[in-house]
């Protein structure tokens, strides 16, 4: 018998790549104030990696002062938050990095990072760009998918953080695809 979830999640785009991957174990559910500020975190995160994957369609006005002092300002906020986050990551221990598939519906992660035994867990991925600040969404385990793998769904997202993660996959997907396209020619 196939699960809902795993079908739904199947179904859609997934985020592949290799992230910085942790699980801990939730022995209790998370109360109504710790939820809200999980969602304020992740939007933060999700909002920090949309910033970060934009890119320009149009090339700068070379003759225009306006365009080339924002072109400027805008090398410098990429610097600072470049140097913040690698401060940020000193003070960090970052888990290891596993191959990952997820979507706002679920993930495929390694059995080796869900803790033995749990129903539950606190999923935590780290993206390049932003690593001393994690993703966190609170999962089910449903189902071994095989002896290395296991699906988890994640449990009582909201729709503005289900949004962010559907933009952040898709976005994610097209530049492998243009990438893939780009080795091929």
């Amino acid at each position: 018998m196939q699960d809902a979830s795993w079908q739904a999640f199947s179904e859609r785009v997934t985020y592949d790549d290799g992230l910085h991957v942790s699980c801990a174990a939730l022995t209790e559910p998370l109360g109504d104030l710790q939820r809200a500020a999980m969602r304020d975190r992740n939007l933060s995160v999700l909002g920090t990696l949309a910033v970060f994957s934009e890119r320009r369609g149009e090339p700068a006005d070379e003759e225009n002062p306006v365009a080339q002092d924002m072109q400027r300002l805008d090398s410098k906020l990429n610097v600072l938050m470049a140097m913040l986050d690698q401060l940020l990551q000193r003070g960090a221990d970052l888990p290891a990095r596993f191959p990952v598939s997820f979507n706002a519906v679920g993930a495929l992660l390694p059995s080796s990072v869900w803790p033995a035994g749990q129903a539950q867990a606190l999923v935590r991925l780290h993206f390049d760009g932003c690593l001393a600040l994690p993703l966190e969404l609170v999962a089910r385990r449903v189902q071994e998918r095989d002896a290395d793998h296991v699906f988890v769904s994640f449990e009582t997202m909201d729709e503005a953080t289900c949004d962010a993660i559907e933009r952040l996959v898709f976005r994610h997907h097209r530049r492998k695809v243009a990438e893939r396209r780009s080795a091929a020619s």
